[in-house]
């Protein structure tokens, strides 16, 4: 029995120091402990290091610095995973390369990868890997905070363009980061967008609109034809905000909140109307008043809406801004005075206001000088016919 016992340890010992790979199994757990003590250092770093570079920061008279600590807070919340799995593997491995490695587990890792690689060599790679990952994560979250530096470009270009410099900045770091990761791992950047190079000719058939849009999205930028915040209106088919303008598409939301993306060709193609680009709001009123009104008080008022116009601060004066009074025409039911103008404002809610104002100050006048509008109507003449009237009939009487 006890021989069975003792046998039963022995494999007990064996499975304990072969472990995984050859590692004994206590090992890969103290590994782990470490591993998991940095993960707990992680959370102290966010509450206290972090915290204390917030408030040193707001103590500055500049604003950047704000948001360079808020922009860099992940990537310095992932340093002590970083730095776990670096004295993890050192210690797990301490004894120099991570490798005797066993005769069974190098045929077994020479199956899976194809050549046979130490287990230092793959730690290393991932801890080079995720070190990349951390350097450029935080590039692509600086370039935000540090867009302050690409104001004086907006002189020369659009504030357009520089948000989409800004875009393509971030996506160069990204791209190298890649390219990086792939150049640890062995894979060769060149030549493989060498042999990319003979499938772009069919992506490129296939994916001619997307660079149509892309290019249209310059043609915009660079005509300056909208901006982030107009209003604009296109071709009767989409009218609202324009709220950013991408690579492929334009966001647009109409005045019922709801979001419509329209294609840049769409946009480079067609007519579109910027109302944010006026410099005035029109008025184009008919002021219809009964065909009893006298020629003097068609002058009267006439005279009098023109004078309000043209003494009132709202309206633009000529030769700013053309203005007319007019008695324009005999319609059907009623004499029409046109009334022509433009205010100054090109804000939809004042130019309401304003019209509203001149509305009350037209009936006013019209009532002042005892006229009184007219309203579609027509007139229906009889003509008197002779009096015929119809013989009554009588059924014949019953026998």
């Amino acid at each position: 029995m006890m021989e069975q016992i003792n046998k039963f340890w022995q494999v007990v010992v064996e499975v304990w120091e072969q472990g995984i790979w050859g590692i004994d199994v206590g090992r890969i757990l103290v590994a782990l402990l470490i591993f998991f003590i940095f993960l707990f250092l992680r959370q102290l770093l966010s509450r206290f290091i972090i915290k204390r570079l917030k408030g040193l920061a707001k103590r500055t008279s500049f604003q950047f610095d704000d948001a360079i600590v808020e922009a860099l807070q992940k990537p310095f919340t992932f340093i002590p995973v970083i730095l776990g799995f670096f004295f993890a593997t050192e210690f797990l491995f301490y004894h120099g390369t991570l490798g005797i490695i066993p005769d069974q587990t190098a045929e077994a890792l020479k199956t899976i990868t194809g050549k046979t690689e130490s287990f230092e060599s793959l730690a290393d790679n991932i801890l080079r890997t995720l070190i990349i990952y951390v350097i450029f994560w935080s590039l692509v979250r600086l370039v935000q905070p540090l867009s302050f530096l690409f104001k004086q470009l907006e002189e020369a270009f659009s504030a357009i363009m520089v948000q989409w410099l800004l875009k393509g900045i971030r996506l160069s770091f990204v791209l190298l980061g890649a390219a990086a990761v792939l150049e640890i791992w062995g894979i060769r950047v060149l030549p493989l967008l060498a042999g990319l190079g003979v499938v772009s000719v069919a992506v490129a058939l296939g994916a001619q609109d997307l660079f149509k849009n892309l290019i249209s999205g310059l043609l915009i930028i660079g005509e300056h034809r909208f901006n982030p915040g107009d209003w604009i209106k296109v071709n009767d088919e989409v009218e609202g905000i324009v709220e950013s303008i991408g690579f492929r598409s334009t966001l647009v939301r109409r005045f019922d909140k709801a979001p419509v993306y329209v294609p840049n060709a769409k946009l480079s193609d067609n007519s579109v109307i910027n109302f944010s680009a006026m410099t005035h709001r029109r008025i184009y009123w008919m002021i219809t008043v009964q065909y009893c009104t006298t020629i003097g008080q068609l002058r009267k008022i006439r005279d009098s809406i023109e004078e309000f116009i043209l003494g009132s601060e709202d309206f633009a004066k000529p030769p700013e801004a053309p203005t007319f009074v007019r008695v324009d025409r005999f319609s059907d039911s009623s004499i029409d005075i046109m009334v022509y103008c433009f205010t100054k404002t090109t804000n939809w809610g004042q130019w309401l206001a304003i019209k509203e104002n001149l509305a009350y100050r037209i009936k006013e006048i019209v009532e002042g000088a005892g006229a009184g509008f007219a309203f579609p109507s027509q007139s229906v003449y009889l003509e008197s016919v002779p009096d015929v009237t119809a013989e009554r009939f009588l059924p014949p009487a019953k026998d």
